[in-house]
C-alpha cells in the first residue's frame, strides 16, 4: 500500500506542475486534480477488492462508502469485501442495501443469494433466486440454483442445474467436485466417482476431490487407489481414507492393511494413520 501511496503523490505532484507551468486558472487545476484522484481511487478500489487484506478492504469501503452514501460501486465493494473477509451476515446486509440503490442489477440479487447460502439462510436465498428471471443465464447464478436444489433434495433440478452451470464455464473443476458430493451423499457411488474423476481432468491438483473419489470407490469396495496424479503424501492420505472406509463397511482385515500401507507410503511419520491402527489394534484385543 506504501508504493500506491508514493505513486499516487508522483501523479498529483506531475498533474499541479502541469497546471501550473501553462498558467492555468484556478478552476482547471482543481479538474486536474478531480481526474487524478478519480484515476487513483479506480485502481486502489481494484486493489482492494482483489490482493489487499480483506478486513483492510472492509475498513476502505466501510469508511469511503459513508462517504459518499451514493456511490453503488463502493457499496459493492464492501459487500464483496465482507465476503472475503469471512463475514457473510454482515456482506447479506451489504448486498441488500445495494439492491436498493439505483444501478443496481441482476448480478447484484445473485451475489445477495449467495452471500444469504454462507448465513446458512436457504430459504430466504431461494426466494431472491426466484426473483431472477430465467433469461439471466449466468454460472454462478446455476451453480447457487444448484446448491439450493441440493439443500431440498431435489434431485432431478439440482442436476440440471449442475449440468447447466458446467456448461456456462471453463472451470467447471469446483462445481463437478459439488456435484459428485452431492450424488456421493444420495448413494450413487457409481455417479460421484465419475464426475470426481471428470473434476481432476480440470484441475489434477484439487486434494478434496480425490479424498471425493476415493470414498466414492470405496463405497463399492473398490480400495485400490485410482490412476491419477497425486504426490507421495497425498497418496498415503488417500490410502487412509480409503482403509477408514473399509474399516466403517466391515472389511477390518482390509482396513488394517491399508492403514500399514498408509505409514508405509508416506514419507514422514504419519501420525493419524498410526494412532487409527493402535485403536483397531486395541478394539481387537479388547
Amino acid at each position: 500500500m506504501r508504493r500506491i501511496t508514493v505513486l499516487t503523490t508522483a501523479v498529483l505532484c506531475a498533474a499541479v506542475l502541469s497546471a501550473c507551468e501553462r498558467g492555468s486558472s484556478k478552476e482547471e487545476i482543481e479538474e486536474a486534480l478531480k481526474d487524478v484522484n478519480v484515476i487513483d481511487e479506480t485502481n486502489l478500489n481494484d486493489v482492494m477488492l482483489t490482493v489487499a487484506d480483506p478486513d483492510e478492504a472492509v475498513a476502505y469501503f466501510a469508511r469511503t462508502s459513508a462517504a459518499n452514501p451514493d456511490r453503488i460501486e463502493l457499496k459493492r465493494g464492501l459487500a464483496v469485501s465482507l465476503v472475503r473477509a469471512g463475514k457473510p451476515t454482515m456482506a447479506a446486509t451489504a448486498w441488500s442495501e445495494v439492491l436498493q440503490m439505483e444501478g443496481a442489477n441482476h448480478d447484484d440479487r445473485v451475489e445477495y443469494a449467495d452471500a444469504l447460502i454462507r448465513s446458512n439462510r436457504w430459504a430466504d436465498a431461494e426466494a431472491e433466486l426466484d426473483k431472477i428471471p430465467p433469461t439471466h443465464e449466468t454460472f454462478k447464478r446455476y451453480r447457487l440454483e444448484a446448491m439450493v436444489a441440493d439443500s431440498n433434495k431435489e434431485w432431478n433440478k439440482a442436476d440440471s442445474f449442475y449440468e447447466i452451470a458446467v456448461s456456462l464455464t471453463t472451470r467447471p473443476s469446483g462445481t463437478l467436485n459439488n456435484w459428485g458430493y452431492s450424488k456421493l451423499t444420495r448413494g450413487d457411488y457409481a455417479g460421484a466417482e465419475q464426475l470426481f474423476g471428470e473434476a481432476l481432468t480440470y484441475d489434477s491438483g484439487l486434494f478434496t476431490a480425490k479424498n471425493n473419489l476415493v470414498l466414492a470407490r470405496a463405497a463399492q469396495r473398490k480400495y485400490d487407489m485410482p490412476v491419477v496424479p497425486m504426490t507421495q503424501i497425498e497418496r498415503a492420505q488417500l490410502i487412509h481414507t480409503a482403509a477408514l472406509s473399509a474399516i466403517k463397511q466391515g472389511d477390518v482385515n482390509t482396513g488394517k492393511s491399508l492403514l500399514q500401507e498408509a505409514i508405509d507410503t508416506h514419507p514422514q511419520y504419519f501420525d493419524a494413520a498410526v494412532r487409527s491402527l493402535e485403536a483397531l489394534e486395541a478394539e481387537r484385543l479388547n
